[in-house]
């Protein structure tokens, strides 16, 4: 089942998280006042969260799960169809504050 969309946003993910943790280990104590460095993680963040919805969109589609109205949905979907370990589909409380 992995295509490579899949693939691509894997890969978006793992970058985006290897930059947060650059820009975040080893500069704690100045991450307070470096506007620099808080707008990188705020911005790979948000990159990563936005290929996470777009992964799980595109399992619901290929899966043929139905057609999520929220973007939460997507994981939900995947969690009833034990895609997803209920450990991560139960994490879609955190997508409320992207909506």
């Amino acid at each position: 089942m992995t295509s490579d969309v899949l693939l691509n946003k894997i890969a978006i993910i793992e970058r985006c998280l290897s930059r947060i943790e650059e820009e975040y280990r080893g500069h704690e104590q100045e991450l307070d006042s470096n506007y620099t460095r808080q707008d990188s993680i705020i911005l790979n963040l948000q990159r990563a969260c936005e290929a996470s919805i777009d992964a799980a969109m595109h399992l619901v589609r290929v899966c043929k799960l139905g057609v999520p109205q929220e973007s939460r949905d997507a994981f939900d979907m995947l969690g009833k169809d034990s895609l997803l370990k209920p450990q991560y589909s139960e994490m879609n409380n955190w997508m409320q504050t992207l909506n």
